[in-house]
């Protein structure tokens, strides 16, 4: 009997989703080389360059040979910058042990899923959510646990709804704030009356993702660590990418007790060892130099989103609300289900996404992909005229279906 490839792969992987926001990428830039005038606002990558600032500071890593292989938890000036980080911007306190680098936050999140979950623990999701926590949770025993939310509340979690849910076999809570795909930030008060019921837990541990913590268009970004009754159950991941305009740098860190670093870097010394040399090298000039480069991007991704907001109210159909953070709207477009524009019929998000692609070369990414079924994700991590241009280009093919 002939072995087919398939046959060869382990159910892991043939059961583990591609992610959607990269598959979508990678769609618009096969359309693109293929001649196609594609406006791509799928993937979650700020259009603006590494700071010159950073850039100088890599390449004297470089003349300075540090060529090496690094600790696995990063280099000790590292997680002591991202320490004077956490208590500079966050007033928390953590030691360098308690800090791990990683490359990505995404590694970094892993790195406590697989250090935590077992066969029949539950992890808790608040939907919608960054597609690498279902897929990641996915690769474990454990089961996924979602609180649906939705525009109407701007897809944020209640106290209420947390404990419900919550049990003795509640492992993992992961959230993100600024979220990603919404753009929702969670207040003070959100963030302490979500404290007083993981509390009540003592077996359940958050992570909380705050990567999108400089693109915050509301003020002082807030932490859920910094309520001392449940520090000890909190990771607090973060990373370069998105505040710094590093995506390629591949950096990302962790603070969690200590108990828990020490497993991380256990567990990333088997997968990738140290993260990059001359990356970590340019992540504490990074940390350690002055913020205006980043807070002048923050300004204008919010000049983009009021830009959005006003342009998308107007298509009319499609439901928008104020996101306060990251550099995405996550419109309900539930209204168009059921139409539909030559041979094609629009049942859910992923079937708009597919008509504006192939309708107005616009590229966007199904709700479904983070959990919701009634939205789709746009970025406007991209120049003004593209979005305009994009919208324009929306608009024209949403108008068609009837």
């Amino acid at each position: 009997m002939e072995t087919t490839t398939k046959q060869l792969l382990s159910d892991l992987i043939i059961n583990l989703k591609e992610s959607e926001t990269i598959k979508m990428a990678a769609m618009a830039r096969q359309l693109k080389s293929e001649g196609k005038d594609i406006i791509s606002l799928s993937l979650g990558e700020p259009d603006f360059d590494t700071p010159e600032h950073i850039k100088a500071s890599a390449k004297k890593a470089i003349d300075d040979n540090f060529s090496h292989y690094t600790p696995v938890p990063g280099y000790l000036e590292l997680r002591e910058a991202i320490v004077n980080k956490f208590k500079r911007d966050n007033d928390l306190d953590y030691n360098a042990d308690q800090i791990v680098v990683s490359t990505g936050a995404k590694q970094s999140i892993a790195n406590v899923v697989l250090c935590l979950v077992n066969k029949g623990d539950e992890i808790i999701l608040p939907a919608p959510y960054w597609v690498s926590y279902g897929a990641i949770a996915d690769m474990t025993d454990g089961k996924k646990i979602e609180i649906p939310t939705s525009i109407e509340n701007d897809f944020k979690i209640t106290a209420e709804e947390l404990d419900a849910v919550c049990n003795e076999n509640s492992k993992l809570l992961i959230f993100s704030s600024p979220c990603n795909p919404t753009g929702s930030v969670y207040s003070f008060e959100e963030l302490k009356s979500l404290a007083d019921v993981i509390v009540k837990y003592p077996s359940l541990i958050v992570v909380s993702d705050e990567i999108y913590e400089y693109i915050n268009f509301e003020g002082k970004h807030e932490s859920i660590a910094q309520f001392d009754h449940i520090k000890d159950q909190v990771v607090t991941v973060n990373g370069m990418s998105k505040g710094f305009a590093m995506t390629g740098w591949r950096v990302g860190y962790l603070a969690a007790p200590v108990w828990l670093a020490k497993a991380c870097s256990k567990m990333q010394g088997q997968f990738t060892s140290g993260t990059n040399s001359i990356a970590q090298r340019a992540s504490i000039t990074a940390l350690s130099s002055d913020l205006t480069p980043t807070y002048n991007m923050r300004d204008v991704f919010l000049k983009r989103r009021d830009l959005m907001i006003e342009k998308l109210s107007e298509i009319e159909g499609m439901k928008v609300n104020k996101p306060k953070g990251a550099f995405y709207i996550f419109p309900d477009v539930s209204d168009f289900f059921g139409r539909s524009f030559g041979s094609t019929t629009i049942n859910n998000p992923s079937d708009v996404a597919e008509y504006l692609l192939s309708e107005a070369e616009v590229a966007v990414v199904s709700g479904v992909a983070f959990g919701d079924s009634n939205c789709i994700r746009i970025s406007f991590a991209a120049a003004e005229s593209e979005l305009t241009e994009a919208v324009r280009r929306m608009t024209i093919a949403l108008n068609k279906l009837s």
